[in-house]
């Protein structure tokens, strides 16, 4: 997977399609990312126990990994990702216009 946490992402596809956010979650088993901000589902508990809150609770739900993109400061776009090697350090570069990510 190329996105990873603390990255910024424009949302290609779906409800949020053209919002920008940070990843603040990656799961690679699952390709599915979390974003801050976005994609928060109503959850309804009950009371179990003393530590649990019940009521209604916001929760971050995940957006699959194809329905976002990178986004690139340099060109102000999202950007498709690839690699470059220097000195045996793997770097990942935006492919339109060649900037390090």
């Amino acid at each position: 997977m190329k996105i990873r946490k603390g990255d910024e992402v424009y949302v290609l596809a779906g409800k949020y399609r053209g919002e920008r956010a940070k990843v603040e979650e990656a799961l690679p088993g699952v390709n599915k990312v979390i974003l801050d901000g976005l994609n928060i589902a109503k959850r309804h508990t009950k009371q179990a126990g003393a530590t649990m809150q019940a009521g209604v609770i916001d929760k971050l739900m995940p957006l699959h990994v194809s329905n976002v993109a990178l986004w690139c400061d340099h060109h102000k776009g999202p950007a498709k990702v690839g690699y470059h090697e220097e000195d045996g350090v793997k770097s990942r570069v935006c492919r339109k216009c060649g900037e390090t990510l």
